[in-house]
């Protein structure tokens, strides 16, 4: 793969990495297992266990864990064409996805402040 292609697949790559980490973590859809997985997290009396249910609740941590899944399936390498290189690209791939699930939570937030702001607005005005 040239470097261009390398870069292209760097920046396009961590997108479903981040929508899963951030999905599976954070959002309703998996509201229970996180819940579970806190309580066997907090309950937890082997270090291993703990690690294990923690793992499941850190959108960083997980998405370490989807990185090393979408690098099995699509062999994707980054800089040099050996182990090397599926190293270099997993941190990469890593770090870039985090870069796009804090600039998500950034806007999420922004947009849930904006609305609060709203409807203080609209009860001020019925006043």
């Amino acid at each position: 793969m040239d470097i261009t292609t390398q870069l292209l697949w760097l920046f396009i790559l961590p997108l479903p990495i981040a929508c899963i980490a951030w999905t599976v973590t954070q959002e309703e859809i998996f509201k229970e297992l996180k819940v579970y997985c806190t309580e066997s997290y907090k309950s937890s009396t082997t270090i291993i266990k703990k690690k294990f249910f923690y793992l499941l609740t850190c959108e960083y941590c997980f998405s370490h864990y989807v990185t090393l899944l979408f690098l099995f399936l699509t062999k994707f390498k980054l800089l040099l064409d050996d182990w090397v290189g599926y190293l270099i690209a997993g941190f990469a791939l890593v770090w870039i996805a985090n870069i796009y699930m804090s600039l998500y939570a950034f806007i999420k937030q922004d947009i849930k402040r904006e609305k609060t702001q709203i409807g203080i607005m609209d009860k001020m005005s019925d006043l």
